[in-house]
């Protein structure tokens, strides 16, 4: 299996410096070894473990098949990356994962890079809520009780400002209370999830770059 991690510290080096430079050229060679193809762009780091989780459990090896997922930093980096890695620049296919508030960045992005917009796929909420809705309430607490997070989340939903809200908008709140949570309950949601009942938005994305798909 290829390892991405070389080829995204070169894209974020190289998104970061801007579009001429050595850190350009590196990315290019790197993707060049390491057989990349497409590229799948997400927000964060706990998108990013989210869907290499859910890949892997369904035996597939995205390194493999030419895909890197390449967490961005934010929605309002994608037109810069966009055009680093779509056809301005090294030419890969493009892909993308975004919350429904993020679709107009991420399809204006796309469409200033020349890449087809129906290659974004949108979570209702977010990539969370996603997960937390596939998932159930009562699932989703039995995860937080295995990790330890109990006491916690049960402090969390006392505070006045969470009674009476949604259960489902009170997960995600309490997934983003604390640094680095997101990513690891990422992770771990997509780990518990059921995979019959895998959110649309995630289902379409993993079709779409199936290569046994390639020419249908």
């Amino acid at each position: 299996m290829a390892d991405m991690g070389l080829f995204r510290n070169a894209v974020a080096d190289w998104a970061a410096g801007g579009a001429d430079g050595p850190a350009g050229e590196r990315a290019g060679e790197l993707a060049a070894e390491r057989g990349v193809a497409s590229v799948v762009l997400v927000e964060g780091p706990s998108d990013l473990a989210a869907v290499e989780t859910l890949a892997a459990r369904l035996d597939r090896d995205l390194s493999a098949e030419g895909v890197c997922v390449v967490s961005m930093g934010g929605a309002m980096n994608v037109g810069r990356y966009a055009r680093l890695l779509g056809p301005p620049g090294l030419g890969l296919r493009l892909a993308g994962l975004c919350d429904v508030r993020e679709q107009p960045y991420f399809d204006r992005g796309f469409q200033r890079a020349g890449a087809p917009r129906h290659e974004v796929f949108v979570c209702v909420e977010d990539l969370e809520e996603e997960l937390i809705r596939a998932l159930g309430v009562p699932r989703v607490e039995g995860v937080i009780e295995a990790e330890g997070d109990l006491a916690p989340w049960q402090t969390f939903v006392r505070q006045p400002a969470q009674r009476g809200r949604d259960p489902h908008h009170r997960m995600r709140r309490f997934l983003g209370t604390k640094k680095g949570r997101k990513i690891r309950y990422g992770h771990l949601l997509a780990q518990a999830l059921d995979l019959a009942l895998l959110p649309a938005p995630l289902d379409a994305l993993l079709t779409a770059l199936d290569p046994a798909r390639a020419g249908r």
